[in-house]
């Protein structure tokens, strides 16, 4: 997929799970599981509880998406 399929959306996460995954609280309410994208992790870039975060959804599953900015 190119980068312009993406969906961008911002959150807040409310939950750290095993494996680097994240449960984040959207702006618009919903609900949606995260992971964090190969340059976070190569960067060794933290997520915390409460940090707010840009998050890109696929149009396939909005339920599960991926963490590529933070912000505090």
């Amino acid at each position: 997929m190119k980068n312009d399929d993406f969906i961008e959306v911002e959150g807040v996460v409310t939950e750290c799970l095993k494996g680097g995954k994240f449960q984040i609280k959207l702006d618009s309410g919903q609900d949606i599981l995260a992971y964090l994208s190969g340059r976070m992790k190569k960067f060794r870039i933290r997520v915390l509880l409460g940090d707010r975060v840009k998050v890109q959804l696929t149009p396939y599953d909005l339920t599960l998406g991926r963490i590529i900015f933070r912000s505090k």
